[in-house]
């Protein structure tokens, strides 16, 4: 199905990979991220976001066992926790990390206690987020690691990833069971409290593309522990081909209902879900924490607007419109901060929506028409330095306002696995040494 899809639609992809990017990257001293030299990459990474509307899970002085699936590998790794949305310290007092068996289980041999400046605990202010010391440990790609933290202390989780697709674990046993095989007396979650990133020291030639966007690029519609969302697919494919492309990592940061120009919708309309700020700021307040930020980072893939135009009418507060001049607008500032931090900007058109149900008002015959618009701009505009015509590929041939029902998933909004991985698949492998060759 996937290669008949791919005949029937054809990518779009003008690049100027050989434009020589300032090198000059800004607003990155905040945050303790490449080394001198720029040896570290992202592999795996999760977006910040505040708890949903209610009470915050608590995990006082319980272990978390936290399951991340890498795309590049490494002989060293470290990991980023994040307090980014904590009202009070976070108290982490112990930290491993392993390559993971199954389940709850890590492979023991593999298990390598983390430290923080030496020490093995660390204290997370309110707002701020951490880096690990690195550790030996030989990571293969596309390959599990069980990341164990000990939260001691009243613990909230008030920085987490909702949308993890992916099962963890919580000890219901309080105390520190970050170094055991088997974490005893645990129960499952679906989220990813804390953790924000794991990097992996490059090998020559290694370099980071960060996938930037709304639940597409989270993975909604995939097969929860498959690792099939739309980074995992893309990683896959790079590594397949081999190459230049085995050394680039692929970081997912997605944000389940995440918008281009507004934050999450607190006030929402009458009747419409209660968010409340879990659908995290707009892409244009989080694209330097999320995007620029990251180390090895050479390209970003921008996926955003769907939610912008979605939103309108329904989920939105009145007064939130948006016009494609509006849309354009918040692409160009993306465009430029990604040139000025160095980074090759890709931009992905906005996919077809009729016939979802997931949110009042979302698919309206003018909202169609302000994204087909949009989609020409992306298409035809050249402001992007490449663009994947994600629409091409995963609209039905006979109804192009909606998804071809062979790669829809049940919501009618997000695509399935087999859709993920054609739009993986039709990502040409001939940007890998462009992008692998691209400095800072």
């Amino acid at each position: 199905m996937k290669s008949t899809l791919l005949r029937r639609h054809a990518l779009v992809l003008s690049a100027a990979y050989g434009l020589a990017f300032a090198c000059a990257a800004q607003g990155l001293s905040s945050l303790p991220t490449a080394d001198s030299g720029d040896r570290w990459i992202g592999t795996w990474a999760a977006a910040p976001q505040p708890a949903f509307p209610g009470p915050p899970e608590r995990l006082d002085d319980r272990t978390l066992r936290l399951v991340v699936h890498v795309s590049a590998g490494g002989e060293r790794v470290r990991i980023r926790i994040s307090n980014t949305y904590g009202r009070v310290p976070l108290h982490i007092a112990a930290a491993h990390v392993a390559r993971r068996r199954s389940g709850a289980e890590i492979d023991a041999a593999s298990d390598r206690a983390l430290s923080f400046g030496g020490r093995p605990g660390v204290v997370v202010a309110p707002g701020d987020t951490v880096l690990s010391d690195p550790v030996a440990l030989t990571v293969p790609a596309l390959s599990d690691l069980a990341v164990s933290l000990q939260a001691s202390g009243r613990v909230e989780a008030s920085t987490t990833h909702a949308l993890a697709q992916q099962t963890s674990y919580v000890s219901l046993a309080r105390g520190n069971a970050t170094g055991a095989a088997q974490l005893p007396q645990s129960k499952a979650i679906d989220s990813w409290p804390f953790l924000t990133g794991v990097e992996a020291e490059a090998a020559p030639g290694g370099a980071a593309i960060v996938m930037f966007g709304d639940s597409w690029v989270d993975g909604d519609g995939s097969t929860p522990d498959a690792n099939a969302r739309w980074p995992d697919a893309l990683a896959a494919h790079l590594q397949a081909a081999g190459g230049a492309c085995a050394h680039l990592a692929v970081l997912n940061e997605g944000l389940i209902g995440n918008r281009l120009l507004h934050d999450s919708p607190v006030v929402h309309a009458p009747r419409a879900p209660d968010f409340g700020r879990a659908l995290g700021e707009s892409g244009l307040a989080r694209f330097d924490r999320d995007v620029t930020r990251q180390a090895g980072a050479r390209a970003v893939i921008l996926h955003l607007g769907n939610n912008d135009l979605g939103f309108e009418g329904g989920v939105a507060p009145a007064g939130e419109t948006v016009s494609v001049t509006m849309l354009l607008a918040g692409y160009r500032e993306l465009i430029a901060r990604a040139h000025r931090a160095g980074l090759l900007a890709v931009g992905t058109t906005l996919t077809p929506v009729a016939g979802t149900k997931v949110l009042p008002n979302y698919d309206t015959p003018d909202k169609e028409q302000r994204r087909q618009q949009v989609n020409a701009w992306i298409r035809d505009s050249g402001e992007f330095d490449a663009v994947i015509d994600v629409d091409s590929v995963v609209r039905d041939a006979a109804y192009p306002a909606q998804l071809a029902t062979a790669i829809a998933s049940q919501d009618r909004l997000h695509p399935n696995d087999a859709g993920y991985a054609a739009v993986a698949e039709a990502v040409p492998t001939s940007m890998c040494a462009d992008i692998s060759s691209t400095r800072r």
